[in-house]
């Protein structure tokens, strides 16, 4: 595990409700970002720094997740002395996460919305897995609404015209996310 870059987030990733976003899905995200090739030291930073700060508020009865752990981030980077310029780079990256879109030409935004949704191109066992997660964070939902927005949120992805918005992550993890995604989607809606 790679040390974290604040003493609250390992406490943050902890929180007894998370599943799915806990340190197993940040060191997953850094794995990811490890394997890509051709970043500057600085660029591969940015890039750490938004990979751990990106589900630091993570809670599933809110829609406003994304928006308070870039708060965070701003709060915490402040207080490392780091950079106005490079604070705001990393909180502008945490909020691509919320809907996964970017910007033709947003080269460290494509990287981390892919990043953050490797999993959905991971062997069925892995999606699988990540699923019963998601699953387990949304407990409190009744199971008939649970299945009808998770669907709409995965047919959402699979009516795009790319899943992945890295050109390299496309070509690694698209044919597989979209058949984990199809499969799930049929699942939930048997």
């Amino acid at each position: 595990m790679t040390r974290a870059p604040h003493s609250g987030l390992v406490l943050a990733y902890a929180e007894p409700h998370r599943r799915y976003h806990t340190l197993a899905h940040v060191q997953d995200c850094l794995d990811e970002l490890a394997a890509v090739p051709d970043l500057s030291a600085a660029e591969r930073l940015t890039l750490e720094r938004a990979i751990w700060w990106h589900d630091a508020i993570y809670d599933p009865t809110r829609s406003d997740n994304e928006d308070r752990s870039a708060d965070r981030a701003e709060r915490d980077l402040a207080g490392q002395g780091v950079s106005a310029e490079e604070r705001a780079e990393v909180v502008r990256l945490i909020h691509l996460t919320k809907g996964h879109a970017v910007e033709p030409g947003d080269r460290l935004g494509a990287l981390l919305v892919s990043i953050d949704l490797s999993i959905l191109g991971r062997p069925a066992a892995a999606y699988d897995a990540y699923a019963r997660a998601i699953r387990q964070e949304y407990s409190y939902v009744p199971e008939d609404l649970y299945r009808m927005g998770r669907a709409a949120v995965l047919k959402h992805f699979l009516n795009g015209p790319a899943i992945y918005a890295d050109p390299g992550f496309r070509e690694r993890y698209e044919t597989q996310a979209r058949a984990n995604l199809a499969r799930e989607v049929a699942a939930l809606t048997a």
